[in-house]
């Protein structure tokens, strides 16, 4: 039989790359379909069922932004972006200066490939007229 038995099932985070690695930004959703993010093995208090994977359509908004600018360093923007979808998640807004993030920009989503040892992750530009 080759089912995989769950102990040698890929873990949520190695699924949640997966997907990055083929340029998609996935979440999942519990037996009622509502979301959840960042990936996990069980159903949190008040969700349900099996959690299966979704794939997003990419387009979110910011809900929150900073600029970090270390002395020497080039400034840069950390962000809560809240996904069409329902889900939100910490990332950054590239292709723009840091300082002109806003509150309330669409922007897409973009897959930041993996480097060394780190692996891919999602990185957003903005999107005009969303």
């Amino acid at each position: 039989m080759n089912e995989t038995s769950p102990a040698l099932a890929a873990s949520p985070l190695e699924q949640y790359r997966a997907h990055l690695s083929r340029g998609e930004l996935a979440y999942q959703v519990d037996d009622q379909g509502r979301p959840l993010f960042y990936p996990r093995v069980m159903a949190p208090a008040g969700y349900s069922g099996e959690l299966r994977w979704v794939t997003s359509g990419g387009i979110g908004t910011v809900y929150a932004a900073t600029v970090i600018a270390a002395k020497g360093e080039a400034a840069y923007n950390v962000v809560l972006v809240d996904m069409d979808e329902g889900f939100r998640l910490m990332s950054r807004v590239e292709s723009m200066p840091a300082k002109q993030v806003r509150i309330g920009m669409r922007v897409k989503v973009r897959v930041h490939p993996a480097e060394g040892d780190e692996g891919p992750y999602p990185v957003f530009d903005p999107v005009e007229n969303a």
